[in-house]
């Protein structure tokens, strides 16, 4: 691994962070509350306590995050804003099954956990990051985890690109989503780099390209954006969407690919899979709830898939605009949750309180005036129960209460 010289006073922090005493204090208060610890303490080893807190509350996000980094002794994590942008190890393992060949560049090495999973399908790796500390504890970690086959370079996605020559199998971009001001943006042009002026280079000079964006972002914008968009994946982790990727090559796609996947906790997966015009030209059934109900996904909500499941799962829908299906045979392999229905009763607390006298419930809603919060409070319901209340509008266009319990 090629990398640039570490500044004195850097390499000294990088040394104290990894000195005995400093790692045992770590792991020792893992689980308390980094600022009360910095309250508390002046320094550890020499190390300023609010450099050992940072690294405790990164500890914290990675256990369940990053779990391999977790457990890998030697590794100092990036300040907490690259941990809350950078992917889950579930994510990360996931996209490195979508591209391999002989040369990936890494345009927005950030905290380095995509670059580690990609990094195993290439034979050369290139990790580009403008932040030199960044770069430098990256660099590190990369080493820990037995990373051989990486070069990092110290500039910005545009300057690399500028001076590249010749062509490269694969680029992966995952723009910075915060601007000048540290507020959250989504929108491609908002983002640094700007992946719309790089479209050129990177058509021109990659087989093809990773991007990675916010679930916030528009997906049908995106997709006219980026022209030559071939898949699209729609990325949750445990029923929260997390992100979307898009590949692009030279052809693309006029209808793309959605391949929308929920990884869970059990290592099992939900996947399912449409194009854009199956979308458009799908016919849906419309009827009142039956015996079983069910709620997509969160990747299947967010790439709008919501005519086509009907009849891929043969179930009805409770509304055009109510992202609720049905069936009186239960379907076992809907992606998503699945319930058994109890009763439908209107909307209003007498008919709520004779169903869930223990006065909890857990509540949903789709395509309905009020707000969770709203119909907690109106309801008189606790948070929590085994009882799903879904508040929705049927096909008749009244608003009801599905209550229901899990299959």
């Amino acid at each position: 691994m090629k990398t640039n010289k570490y500044s004195f006073t850097f390499v000294i922090m990088l040394e104290k962070i990894l000195l005995p005493q400093v790692q045992q204090f770590i792991k020792a208060h893992e689980k308390e509350d980094p600022f009360s610890l910095s309250l508390k303490y002046k320094e550890v080893a020499g190390l300023p306590i609010k450099v050992v807190a940072e690294q405790i509350a990164a500890r914290q996000k990675a256990k369940n995050k990053l779990p391999e980094w977790h457990h890998t002794e030697g590794i100092i994590f990036p300040p907490l804003i690259s941990m809350e942008q950078c992917s889950s190890e579930a994510s990360a393992k996931y996209k490195s099954t979508l591209i391999s060949g002989r040369t990936l560049i890494d345009l927005t090495g950030g905290a380095g956990v995509d670059t580690y999973y990609l990094a195993k399908n290439f034979t050369e790796v290139h990790y580009i990051e403008q932040n030199h500390d960044l770069a430098q504890i990256i660099g590190h970690n990369l080493r820990m985890l037995n990373v051989d086959n990486l070069e990092i370079h110290e500039c910005t996605a545009e300057a690399f690109l500028e001076r590249l020559k010749g062509n490269v199998d694969n680029f992966y971009i995952d723009p910075a989503r915060r601007d000048n001001q540290q507020q959250k943006v989504f929108r491609l042009e908002d983002c640094t780099p700007d992946v719309l002026q790089l479209l050129p280079q990177l058509l021109e000079k990659g087989r093809q390209t990773l991007i990675k964006t916010s679930p916030m972002l528009d997906l049908p914008l995106a997709i006219n954006d980026l022209k030559k968009v071939k898949e699209v994946h729609v990325v949750s982790v445990d029923g929260e969407c997390k992100e979307v990727l898009y590949l692009i090559d030279h052809e693309g796609d006029p209808s793309p690919k959605i391949i929308t996947i929920n990884l869970k906790k059990n290592g099992t997966s939900e996947i399912f899979a449409f194009k854009m015009i199956e979308e458009a030209d799908a016919q849906v059934s419309y009827s009142q709830p039956k015996i079983f109900l069910y709620e997509p996904n969160a990747s299947i909500l967010k790439a709008g898939g919501f005519k086509v499941i009907s009849g891929k799962y043969r179930v009805d829908k409770l509304h055009q605009h109510t992202h609720l299906y049905t069936s009186s045979d239960y379907v076992d392999n809907f992606p998503g949750r699945s319930f058994k229905i109890i009763d439908i009763i209107p909307y209003n607390k007498k008919a709520v309180a004779r169903l869930v006298p223990e006065k909890k419930a857990n509540i949903t809603t789709r395509n309905f005036p009020d707000d969770v919060a709203v119909i907690r409070k109106k309801l008189n319901l606790k948070d929590g129960g085994n009882k799903y209340l879904f508040a929705y509008t049927d096909v008749d266009n009244q608003k009801k209460i599905a209550v229901t319990e899990k299959t």
